[in-house]
C-alpha cells in the first residue's frame, strides 16, 4: 500500500525543481519513482531537476521521452532510465523498453505511470502533482510503501533541519557530492547571493552483527557509528590550526552538519586536470608533519557537554582489516574460499608483524589521509593551504600510517621516485626535530603498515565490487598491487612476501574477479 507520507502545497515552479533536488539526495539504486499527474502538471520539470542533480550537471540536456518512449542517462552515481508511458498502447508493452534491466543499474523515472499496470514495481515512490486556483501554483505529494517510511523520513529530517539553519529556501540549490566509498552523503548547498556550504548526512551507524568475542566489525575496527567523532576531531584539529571544516549548524542527535565548502581542487581531481602531483603531495607531507606535532588530546568536549574519546589502534584493527583480503578477494580471485591452513599461515604471519608496529611510539592517525580527502587551499600558508576532510575514523596509531596512505594513494599514481624523496623528506624533517627519532625503525613500520593497508583495499574493493555491485573500484587494483609489491620487499617482511608469492602469485593478480 502507498501511503502519502509528504505533502508540499502552494510550490512555484522553482519550489518543485527544489523538491526534485532533494529527492534526488535520497534515491538508491534499484528505486522507481512513478510521477502522476495530468498533462502540464509538473512532472516534466520535476524529472528535468531530479535528472540533473543526480548527475551533478546543471544544465544537461533532458530531452522528453514522449516518443521515445525511454531516455537513458549513465552518471556517475548510477544510470538513470525516464520514460514516459502516456502513448503506450497496452501495458505489455513496457516489457519491450527494458525497466527490469534498468532497476539493476539505477533508477527508473516513469511519468504516466498508470499506463504500465501491475508491470510498475509496487514498491516505489509515488509522487503526484496537482493543480491548484493559480496557474503556477502546484501541490505535490510523496508516497512510499510501509518499508520506506523511514527513508521518507530522512528526508523530512533533513528538510526541516535546513530550515531551521537557514538554508531551506526554494532560491538555494541543493546538489549532490558524488561520494566515494563511504555511507555518508554529502551535497552543496548555494545560496542566490553565491554562499556555499556542505550539508553531511550521517545518520547513527547500526553497530552490525557480532562476528569475533562478541563484537561487530565496526567495532572491532574502531570505526565511528554517529557524527559525534567528526565533529570532536575536527575541533581538535582545527584548535591546532589546521584547515578542517568549520561546523556551521549541527544537530548531532540526528546526524547532519552543515559545513564549511573548501571547495572543488582535491588533490586527485587537480592532478587529473594537470597540475603538479610533486607539489601538492609535498604540500600535503608538510600538513601531516604539522598535524602529527601535537600530540591527540586524551577527551575532547562537545557543544551537548559529551565527550569523545580517540580508540586506539590496536592488533584487532589492524588483523580484521587484513582478513578481508581473504573475505573477499581471496574467493573472488580463486572462486572458492581461502583454506584454513592458508588462513592459519596469513594470520600468524602478520600477528608477529603486528606485534612489532605497535610497539613504535604513536600519534594522531587520521586513516584516511589520501588525495579524496585533500583539498588545495592556495589562498592560506602551510600548512593551512591543505583541507583535510573525511577525518571521522581517526586513532591513536604508528606515524607512518598517514604517510603511506598519501605516498601510496589508491586512486592516483604515484611514482616510485616520488614516494621516495617525500618519505626521505619526512624521515629527514622528523629526525632533524627528535634525536629519538628511530629512522630504521620508522621504515619498516611505513612498509608493513603500507603492506596492511594494501592488503586491506584489496579486500574492500573486491567486496564493494560483489557485495554492492561499485565495479568501477576494480580499475584500481593493478596499482594497488604495485604498491604492495613494493611494500613486501622489506627484509622484515619475507615470510609475508612468500605467502602472497605462493597463494596469490604474480601469474594471477592482472587476472579478471570472478564476480
Amino acid at each position: 500500500m502507498i501511503n502519502p507520507a509528504f505533502s508540499f502545497n502552494d510550490l512555484t515552479e522553482g519550489d518543485v525543481s527544489r523538491v526534485a533536488q532533494e529527492v534526488a539526495f535520497l534515491v538508491q539504486t534499484g528505486d522507481t519513482l512513478a510521477l502522476e499527474g495530468d498533462l502540464g502538471a509538473g512532472k516534466s520539470t520535476f524529472a528535468r531537476a531530479l535528472i540533473r542533480a543526480i548527475s551533478g550537471n546543471p544544465s544537461l540536456e533532458i530531452p522528453s521521452p514522449t516518443f521515445t518512449l525511454v531516455q537513458a542517462y549513465e552518471t556517475p552515481r548510477f544510470d538513470i532510465a525516464h520514460f514516459d508511458l502516456y502513448r503506450l498502447s497496452d501495458a505489455s508493452e513496457i516489457d519491450e523498453l527494458g525497466l527490469d534491466a534498468a532497476l539493476t543499474r539505477g533508477i527508473a523515472v516513469i511519468e504516466w505511470p498508470s499506463k504500465g499496470d501491475d508491470r510498475i514495481p509496487r514498491e516505489r515512490f509515488t509522487i503526484r502533482f496537482d493543480e491548484t486556483g493559480a496557474p503556477d501554483r502546484r501541490n505535490v505529494s510523496i508516497g512510499t510503501p510501509a518499508d520506506f517510511v523511514a527513508r521518507i523520513e530522512r528526508f523530512a529530517a533533513i528538510r526541516d533541519f535546513l530550515a531551521r539553519a537557514g538554508w531551506g529556501e526554494a532560491s538555494t540549490a541543493f546538489s549532490y557530492l558524488q561520494g566515494d566509498a563511504s555511507p555518508r552523503r554529502y551535497a552543496r548547498l548555494q545560496k542566490a547571493d553565491g554562499t556555499r556550504a556542505i550539508l553531511m548526512d550521517s545518520p547513527q551507524r547500526p553497530d552490525g552483527p557480532p562476528i569475533r568475542d562478541g563484537k561487530s566489525y565496526s567495532a572491532i575496527a574502531h570505526l565511528a557509528e554517529s557524527v559525534r567523532a567528526f565533529v570532536a576531531i575536527g575541533g581538535a584539529l582545527g584548535a591546532n590550526g589546521l584547515s578542517v571544516p568549520r561546523i556551521l549548524a549541527e544537530d548531532l542527535a540526528q546526524g547532519l552538519l552543515i559545513i564549511e565548502d573548501f571547495g572543488d581542487e582535491v588533490f586527485g581531481a587537480e592532478v587529473a586536470r594537470g597540475r603538479d602531483q610533486a607539489e601538492l603531495w609535498k604540500r600535503g607531507v608538510a600538513t601531516l608533519i604539522a598535524v602529527q606535532s601535537v600530540p591527540p588530546p586524551p577527551r575532547i568536549v562537545l557543544s551537548d557537554g559529551s565527550t569523545f574519546a580517540l580508540p586506539e589502534a590496536d592488533d584487532g584493527v589492524l588483523e580484521i582489516e587484513t582478513q578481508l583480503l581473504l573475505d573477499w578477494y581471496w574467493p573472488a580471485l580463486h572462486g572458492t574460499p581461502a583454506p584454513q591452513s592458508a588462513r592459519d599461515a596469513f594470520t600468524a604471519l602478520w600477528k608477529s608483524t603486528f606485534e612489532r608496529l605497535l610497539g613504535q611510539p604513536k600519534t594522531w592517525l587520521l586513516r584516511d589521509f589520501h588525495s579524496p580527502n585533500l583539498i588545495a587551499l592556495d589562498n592560506r600558508p602551510s600548512p593551512r593551504d591543505v583541507g583535510i576532510i573525511d577525518f571521522q575514523d581517526a586513532m591513536i596509531g604508528p606515524a607512518a600510517y598517514d604517510l603511506v596512505s598519501l605516498l601510496e594513494d589508491a586512486r592516483v599514481d604515484v611514482p616510485e621516485n616520488l614516494e621516495k624523496q617525500l618519505l626521505d623528506h619526512y624521515v629527514a624533517v622528523n629526525a632533524s626535530r627528535n634525536p629519538a627519532f628511530d629512522e630504521p625503525e620508522f621504515r619498516f613500520s611505513y612498509a608493513a603498515l603500507g603492506a596492511q593497508r594494501n592488503t586491506k583495499i584489496l579486500g574492500i574493493f573486491a567486496r564493494l565490487a560483489m557485495r554492492d555491485g561499485k565495479r568501477q573500484y576494480l580499475a584500481h587494483m593493478p596499482r594497488i598491487w604495485g604498491y604492495l609489491e613494493r611494500d613486501l620487499q622489506h627484509e622484515a617482511l619475507a615470510g609475508l612476501r612468500a605467502w602472497y608469492d605462493a597463494n596469490l602469485p604474480r601469474s594471477l593478480r592482472a587476472e579478471a574477479l570472478k564476480i
